[in-house]
């Protein structure tokens, strides 16, 4: 391949913005939910690492890929424009659809919690905050952070791949805690989510609305259960 046919770089920046959103360590509580896959151990569907790495990789194409990164990318645009409306929108289908109480508050203060985040960083003054801390009930995560990916500078494709990384990461983490797993398995799991980002990311920029949906049936189950659940690890 020739210089010529290689993306520009982002840059730095850019990049490292993106980095820090993607991180873990954003106080936004990720880390504390496992989206279903505890409830997923509990029924005995979830038994090991190939159980685990299938899980996810279907979660990712199959939920992520289909709801929350098409939002995510309808978003980043309506950002641009500051479109009230549309982003109204968007942030409403997210809590229409979010399948179980535990899912939609999970939406709820991870989005609350990145405009806590925002309004302590040099986004304070930026009127698109104002707006987004204005959505009703709350805003929710992947409507809070595209606007918080659209002030990186960094395109919308690099947006949703960070996005993408970042419940990877998140999740598989929470495998490690509720299969268990060993810190190899992880790495396999997020090696094989990694490799299938791409597509997903590209398939989730391509989608209408008329294409985006939430159906997952068994996982809404699974959260529902969770909600009751016994002995658990995790908030959803």
């Amino acid at each position: 391949m020739s210089s010529a046919a290689l993306p520009a770089p982002l840059p730095a920046p850019a990049l490292l913005q993106l980095i820090w959103l993607a991180s873990p360590a954003l106080p936004v509580g990720g880390f504390s939910y496992s989206e279903g896959l505890e409830a997923a151990v509990d029924a005995g569907l979830v038994t090991g690492e190939a159980a685990a790495r299938d899980w996810l990789v279907d979660q990712l194409t199959l939920a992520l890929g289909r709801a929350d990164l098409p939002v995510l990318a309808q978003a980043f645009t309506a950002w641009q424009r500051h479109d009230v409306a549309r982003i109204t929108a968007l942030n409403d289908w997210v809590r229409h659809t979010r399948e179980s109480q535990e899912l939609r508050q999970q939406a709820e203060q991870m989005g609350r919690s990145l405009v806590e985040w925002l309004r302590n960083s040099d986004a304070r003054d930026d009127p698109r905050l104002a707006t987004l801390a204005a959505l009703a009930p709350a805003p929710t995560w992947p409507v809070a952070f595209a606007l918080a990916a659209a002030r990186s500078g960094a395109p919308a494709e690099a947006a949703l791949q960070a996005h993408a990384f970042g419940w990877a990461e998140n999740m598989v983490q929470a495998a490690l805690k509720a299969v268990p797993l060993g810190q190899s398995a992880g790495q396999r799991i997020l090696q094989a989510l990694l490799e299938r980002i791409p597509a997903v990311v590209e398939s989730a920029l391509a989608c209408t609305d008329d294409d985006r949906q939430a159906f997952t049936p068994m996982l809404a189950i699974l959260s529902a259960r969770h909600e009751t659940q016994y002995s658990r690890l995790f908030r959803s």
